[in-house]
């Protein structure tokens, strides 16, 4: 495989940050991962720690170097997340389960699979235009659908942050999945939270994501994004690829990453705990020791033989 990829999560205006990405490849198979924590509900941010953290485990459990079938390991680690953050809550004596929001994709064998509960989104670009993009499980979404609220208006709407499906809660999430989609040369993921795109739309984000290099064209939509957003920006985060073509070595794409050489138990991961930007959270070392470990143990709980 041979990509570039880039991802950044930041504070915006809250107090906190309890957005959650990830990343983390081997030498046939790539996972990115956005979770948002639903600040609504107590313990969000444990919410999205506990989703990211046990897929991105499982894709490493699995991986050795690609997964037997990505859309059912998609489909399989985002309920066993959830089972595992319901477990956490009722183990701690939680008065509710947590919940997050968790958008996935898998690149494997040059074509992408997705899944998502909730309103973080993923966009498919080429050559500067939307292929496709996920549907928001809101309540704004459904408006919109109806013919009772223009796109435009949604992030302005007064409910805009309500959600009918996520990780955790006291519901069965309503996980939509992708299918097999291939990539071509120049291809753009981005995986983001509402508190890029709400800010932005769909125009300004597909224009500032293909101005330029990921490393630079993302933190400048970020900034973007928390100018227009003002007092009111959310936290905001996103994990954003771009595909190339194995035979192609443009200058373009001379920092790439390739996975050619790659050991076939190897992996490459980047998780982001939130704290980026100044952020706080609610997570002290301990807590996040004793989270991985009852992660590997619902792995294992719900991992199923191949």
């Amino acid at each position: 495989m041979r990509f570039t990829i880039y991802q950044e999560s930041r504070i915006g205006q809250r107090t906190s940050n309890q957005d959650r990405i990830a990343h983390s490849y081997s030498r046939d198979a790539l996972l990115m991962l956005v979770a948002d924590g639903m600040g609504g509900h107590a313990h969000g941010e444990l919410a999205a720690q506990l989703a990211v953290q046990h897929i991105a485990l499982a894709f490493q459990h699995e991986a050795l170097p690609m997964l037997a079938d990505p859309a059912l390991f998609l489909s399989r680690a985002m309920m066993g997340a959830h089972n595992a953050i319901l477990d956490h809550a009722l183990d701690h004596g939680l008065r509710e389960a947590p919940r997050t929001t968790l958008v996935a994709c898998v690149v494997q064998h040059g074509a992408a699979f997705w899944a998502h509960a909730g309103d973080s989104r993923l966009y498919l670009l080429r050559r500067g235009h939307i292929v496709t993009r996920t549907r928001d499980h809101s309540r704004t979404q459904l408006l919109v659908d109806q013919g009772l609220l223009r796109p435009e208006e949604a992030h302005e709407h007064p409910g805009r942050n309500r959600v009918y499906s996520c990780l955790g809660g006291t519901h069965q999430p309503q996980v939509e999945h992708s299918p097999r989609t291939p990539l071509r040369d120049g291809d753009i993921l981005a995986l983001c939270s509402d508190g890029v795109w709400g800010p932005l739309g769909d125009d300004r984000l597909v224009t500032g994501l293909t101005c330029g290099p990921l490393a630079q064209a993302v933190p400048q939509l970020m900034d973007q994004a928390e100018q227009i957003a003002g007092a009111s920006a959310d936290n905001l985060s996103a994990v954003t690829m771009c595909w190339h073509d194995e035979n192609n070595l443009s200058p373009a794409t001379v920092d790439a990453v390739s996975t050619r050489t790659m050991e076939m138990d190897m992996f490459s991961t980047r998780l982001d705990t939130g704290s980026a930007g100044g952020g706080n959270t609610d997570l002290d070392e301990g807590e996040i020791e004793r989270a991985i470990r009852e992660i590997n143990e619902a792995i294992r709980k719900y991992d199923t033989p191949r």
